[in-house]
């Protein structure tokens, strides 16, 4: 990596962790301020929430291609604008209208600067140092979340609605500081993805392109029951769960979550030095069987109501092993859909998995909610375990798919310099014997 590609990754490096700082000021509390703060009751609160997917979904489709043909820095400073707007708009909107248009503006802004950022990183990083780039943008994320949402909790005050003003001023200024960040950085002329994987000029068409990349299809239907058995039950049914069927208190539910970002925090650059130099499929398959043990735990803590101390523990490890699962998928999955991607359709491929993953925690939400509203506790544990591991099958079959470079690039880059090492220590040997 060049001195100018390490200080432009820094730059959006910092740019995103105060984003994410910003965003933990008013995450935790939305739904309180649309439904009691504002007083337009827990339906529309929900429907808010609905309208960040929505949003998502209708601009992800089109995103990628923008990004590939006008390069990335414009569509992330377009979308930090957007996110700005709507999250100002949020914190003054006193009626159910102004309420949507502005979660509209924020949702579509949020969809818009991921996969930008993604591109910028792969931009700035090369297939051997991408793993790392990306572990570090997932630990920023998850600490600026953290240390905002903690601040966020000392500012807000439910009985007095310009406290939540102030909530939505501070996050609106961090994606503006966002779109300073990224619109200062000089970017490499093209992204470092072909020593990874060759580019397919020939294709037509990035969506043309991408159904047809077998790999790629692959992926995305692990990355869809991934983010559907993770975070899109962190709000939902394993929330429900643990209230109505392990009876621990909200206030317990919020320290479990707290476990969950203090393990992925503690945990991030421990598990990257693990997993470096792994094949990529088979750290994937691991987390499934994690995930698998996190399901079992939360389940047997619903078996043991007499014994609430066992059972609060039980539930408090299956969010800490959620984290240790997603400290392990931050510098695995998206490296490698850079690593599938022609150089020419990065952003294509990363506004893909984007909207793969939205519509996952757009679905995810929805059963999760339906089954704990019918007390179909049992079919959910079963579920989730199910597709828990089925995380791990799809990572196996998948890796049958992947080059050598595709799955773990620190090896395929050692192998020929150890092959041309042997060559040249032959050669000394054959000269000394001479």
């Amino acid at each position: 990596m060049t001195t100018a590609m390490g200080a432009a990754l820094r730059r959006i490096q910092l740019g995103n962790a105060l984003s994410a700082f910003g965003n933990g000021f008013t995450v935790p509390f939305l739904f309180i301020y649309v439904s009691q703060v504002r007083d337009l009751g827990a339906g529309t609160a929900g429907m808010v929430l609905m309208t960040f997917a929505v949003s998502a979904l209708v601009v992800l489709p089109f995103v990628g291609r923008v990004i590939d043909r006008r390069g990335p820095l414009p569509v992330a400073v377009a979308g930090t604008v957007s996110a700005a707007a709507g999250s100002m708009g949020l914190g003054l909107a006193a009626d159910g209208p102004l309420v949507f248009a502005a979660a509209a503006a924020l949702g579509a802004g949020i969809a818009v600067i991921q996969p930008t950022l993604a591109t910028m990183i792969v931009w700035c990083s090369t297939p051997t140092t991408r793993s790392r780039a990306f572990a570090t943008q997932f630990f920023l994320n998850n600490l600026g979340l953290g240390v905002g949402g903690l601040l966020g909790g000392q500012i807000v005050d439910t009985s007095d609605p310009s406290s939540f003003v102030r909530l939505f001023a501070i996050e609106s200024v961090m994606f503006l500081v966002l779109g300073a960040a990224v619109a200062t950085v000089r970017l490499p002329k093209a992204p470092k993805v072909e020593d990874a994987v060759p580019t397919d000029e020939g294709a037509k068409g990035g969506w043309r392109t991408l159904l047809g990349d077998r790999a790629m299809v692959q992926l995305c239907v692990l990355g869809f029951v991934m983010f559907f058995a993770c975070y899109g039950q962190f709000e939902s049914g394993l929330a429900a769960f643990a209230v109505e069927v392990t009876r621990i208190s909200p206030a317990t539910l919020g320290i479990a979550l707290a476990a969950n970002t203090a393990a992925i925090v503690l945990a991030q650059f421990v598990v990257l030095k693990l997993v470096e130099g792994h094949r990529r499929s088979r750290v994937i398959a691991l987390v499934g069987l994690i995930w698998t043990v996190a399901w079992v735990a939360a389940g047997v803590s619903g078996l043991i109501p007499g014994a609430h101390g066992v059972a609060t523990a039980l539930l408090i490890s299956t969010y800490a092993l959620f984290g240790i699962g997603e400290s392990m998928l931050s510098p695995t999955v998206a490296p490698l859909v850079a690593d599938l991607a022609p150089a020419r359709l990065v952003g294509q491929y990363n506004s893909a998995f984007a909207l793969v993953k939205q519509l996952a925690l757009a679905i995810g939400p929805f059963v999760g909610g339906l089954m704990a509203g019918g007390g179909l506790y049992v079919a959910y544990i079963v579920m989730v375990i199910a597709c828990s591991l089925g995380i791990t099958a799809l990572a196996l079959r998948l890796g049958r798919r992947l080059t050598p470079a595709q799955d773990n690039p620190l090896l395929a880059k050692a192998q020929p310099a150890n092959a041309q090492h042997r060559a040249e220590a032959a050669e000394e040997r054959t000269a000394v014997h001479a």
